[in-house]
């Protein structure tokens, strides 16, 4: 029997009504494995390729033919908007069978909650914060919520895998799988993953099945695609007549610019009118200040607004407003976002992508440009790169167009290799341990210390810990009173823990900063952090505003609308590279070669770039005199490799090295005086990198390098050595090093 004919009928039926000639590879390898198996499924296919559908489908057949006695699904969704998206596609194709749908995070209605929890069926599309609420608050009603979970479907997985977040994820699974008595099947779906294999043994963790990966055969698909370069100083003289044979099909010239734009911002507001696209940014404080430079242009020329925005810190209705009018095919508006736009929900028929600057990871390329190429048109994006135009006297480093060469990297590296970052599974999730060990003590009530450190070690996302390491934790909770002890000898939540627990922001795993909600008159505008002084402006939400009043009690900004241009602020850190785009990089300087996707200004840009780097030899030896004694490092390392080479060249070479005014421009080049030879440099590296040293001597004195969100509240030692054992790529660091030296002499100190 095929895998049509397995299906139900009333999913028969929706694919006749959907005018669906014939099943797409995806859906029949997942029926396939679904049905056929009893074994954890991974998914991968394109974006826009149905995966949901290949999911659900044998999920909702199986479940007609025996139905769930309590929720029989779980849906886990990174983002709020996706769960939306996706709750109102699965209702449309459940309703037929009667097989509820419920949606449950922040923003969902509370009668909607309280009508899942009378009668648990169906399905639940959830966020991990919200399970964990969930476990926290409703813990004793978990067997009769989940006593009969069949599947756990997690979207977007691979952005639940560079971080806490996915480990906060597998714990919530697994505690619910014992808590409820059931184990569950996995199916993890994502468009962007690197490595299937080890993907499979994270997606398979702690529930004793192996992971089926069916292989998709990817047809070829073809890619609008272009790379314009611009210097933020220059005047707007972007000529749209250029050759632009990187895009087969693209209108004239659109509609001008005002006179003096910022040529990046002109080129974008010349090629958005009359069309529906995203512009995707790296940051918060950029989201907006790019939005209200682009609507300041729409007031320059006397026409309506166009832009819309969309970001994390926006409330719900703005977010919401936006993602109505970009799936509305009648109107042709451009948002700019973030992130939080990059994942899988369906927005319509956009016609291209804008990305300002390169993103940090190909994932997320591949993400956005997956936000177009929907309804039979090809994928489309247009990269925007803009720099500083270099002063007459500045030294090598800075006359290097970084985020250009970063950008084609990421490109070259998918389209030559098919590569994408792999997950990381080799951190010490010391601010886990203790986020976990709260809610579970929370949870459960009293237990006693072994009682304890078995409920939480036994959760395989730990395997890395100890049982002493996790005994510093408890006595450190016990000295700060997050943890009390009773007169029998249990243990339970303390005052202070208390305090953390309660709060909401407490569900979530990843790093978030104070803050405080933006009003104006009855409208909230949204969210910011560190708000400044009465009479000071801030931009959010695509607009200027002066503040009236703050409320620091309340955690309110009041203000009014004015017009004007402001930098935002909202905490935002950078993403990290891998070493894989740097050493990528580092072959666009060397290599003669042509890239089609390359605008006119950007070829003239990386020509430059080019001749420079062959002039000055960098990309030959990574150390370049700058004049004097003033050295350039150009280590080609990622983010984390490079952080660990900073402390060891500080902490273990300066005094051999004589090196001193260390500055870093991470993770692209290190500047510094010194006063030995070259040749003395790499060997005095590689001579301390062979020594057998302890990682957490690339600890500064006194340093306490609070990295993720809970190790405030860790004892300093399991802070230390979850920074020098799980954040510094030491390994990385130490084979670049011995490659340095065998370079240089022929002869390895390994």
């Amino acid at each position: 029997m095929n895998v049509f004919d397995r299906y139900a009928p009333f999913i028969q039926d929706f694919i006749y009504r959907s005018n669906w000639e014939s099943l797409r590879a995806i859906q029949a390898a997942a029926g396939d494995a679904i049905f056929n198996t009893d074994e954890n499924v991974l998914l991968s296919a394109s974006t826009a390729s149905g995966k949901t559908e290949a999911a659900f489908f044998p999920i909702l057949t199986l479940f007609s033919e025996d139905f769930p006695k309590s929720v029989g699904a779980i849906y886990i969704g990174p983002l709020k908007a996706l769960i939306n998206d996706q709750f109102a596609r699965l209702t449309e194709l459940c309703s037929e069978a009667d097989i509820p749908v419920w949606h449950w995070h922040g923003d969902a209605a509370q009668s909607h909650k309280n009508k899942m929890l009378k009668n648990p069926s169906g399905i639940l599309q959830i966020t991990p914060e919200s399970l964990e609420a969930m476990l926290l608050r409703k813990h004793s009603l978990i067997p009769k919520l989940f006593g009969d979970l069949r599947f756990i479907v997690i979207d977007e997985v691979h952005s639940l895998m560079r971080g806490d977040r996915g480990g906060q994820t597998l714990c919530l699974i697994e505690r619910l799988s014992k808590l409820a008595g059931v184990n569950p099947r996995r199916i993890g779906l994502s468009a962007t993953i690197g490595d299937l294999e080890s993907t499979g043994r994270f997606l398979s963790s702690g529930t004793g099945r192996s992971t089926v990966i069916p292989k998709i055969e990817a047809k070829g698909a073809k890619w609008r695609l272009s790379m314009e370069h611009f210097y933020i100083s220059q005047e707007n003289n972007c000529d749209v007549s250029d050759d632009v044979s990187a895009l087969p099909v693209l209108d004239g010239k659109t509609d001008t610019a005002p006179e003096n734009a910022d040529a990046g911002m002109g080129y974008i507001f010349e090629h958005t009118r009359g069309k529906k696209c995203l512009i995707f940014v790296n940051s918060r404080e950029e989201c907006e200040a790019v939005t209200t430079t682009l609507r300041s242009y729409c007031e320059a020329n006397h026409e309506p607004d166009r832009f819309l925005i969309h970001h994390g810190n926006l409330s719900a209705a703005y977010r919401e407003t936006a993602e109505a009018a970009m799936k509305d095919e009648d109107i042709f508006m451009t948002t700019c976002t973030t992130a939080t736009l990059e994942l899988g929900i369906d927005i319509g028929r956009l016609e291209r992508a804008f990305q300002i600057d390169a993103p940090f990871t190909v994932s997320s390329f591949l993400q956005r440009m997956g936000r177009t190429g929907r309804r039979e048109l090809p994928p489309e994006m247009w990269f925007v790169i803009r720099e500083e135009l270099p002063e007459p006297r500045s030294m090598l480093p800075e006359t290097i167009p970084w985020k250009l060469l970063q950008g084609i990297a990421l490109i070259q590296v998918y389209l030559e290799e098919r590569w994408v970052e792999p997950p990381n599974f080799n951190r010490l999730p010391f601010s886990l341990l203790y986020h976990q060990t709260m809610s579970i003590l929370a949870s459960c009530g009293e237990l006693t210390p072994p009682q304890l450190a078995s409920r939480v070690l036994s959760l395989k996302y730990f395997h890395r810990i100890s049982q002493d390491d996790f005994r510093i934790l408890l006595r450190h909770l016990l000295e700060t009173d997050h943890i009390q002890r009773t007169e029998e000898g249990g243990l339970i939540i303390g005052i202070t823990g208390e305090r953390v627990i309660n709060s909401f922001k407490f569900y979530a795993v990843f790093q978030e900063n104070e803050e405080y909600t933006v009003r104006w008159e009855s409208q909230e505008l949204g969210t910011i952090v560190c708000p400044p002084p009465v009479g000071e402006k801030i931009a959010i939400a695509g607009h200027v505003w002066i503040v009236e009043e703050v409320d620091h009690k309340r955690h309110q900004v009041f203000c009014e609308k004015v017009k004007g241009k402001v930098p935002a602020y909202f905490g935002d850190c950078p993403g990290d590279i891998n070493t894989k785009i740097l050493v990528r990089m580092r072959e666009v300087l060397r290599e003669d070669k042509s890239y089609p996707y390359l605008m006119k200004n950007a070829v003239l840009r990386l020509a430059q770039a080019r001749l420079s780097a062959k002039n000055s030899g960098l990309t030959e030896s990574p150390l370049i005199c700058l004049g004097g004694n003033m050295w350039a490092l150009f280590p080609w390392l990622g983010t984390y490799a490079f952080l660990a080479l900073e402390r060891f060249l500080k902490l273990r070479c300066a005094d051999r090295l004589g090196l001193k005014g260390l500055d870093s421009a991470r993770p692209y080049y290190i500047q510094f005086t010194m006063k030995a030879t070259p040749e003395e440099f790499f060997y005095i590296l590689a001579e301390e990198a062979k020594s057998e040293f302890d990682p957490m001597s690339l600890v500064y004195p006194n340093e306490v390098p609070v990295f993720e969100k809970y190790d405030e509240y860790l004892p300093a030692e399991l802070v230390k050595k979850g920074f020098a054992y799980g954040v510094l790529n030491i390994g990385e660091m130490k084979q670049r090093i011995f490659q340095w030296q065998d370079k240089l002499t022929g002869d390895s100190l390994i």
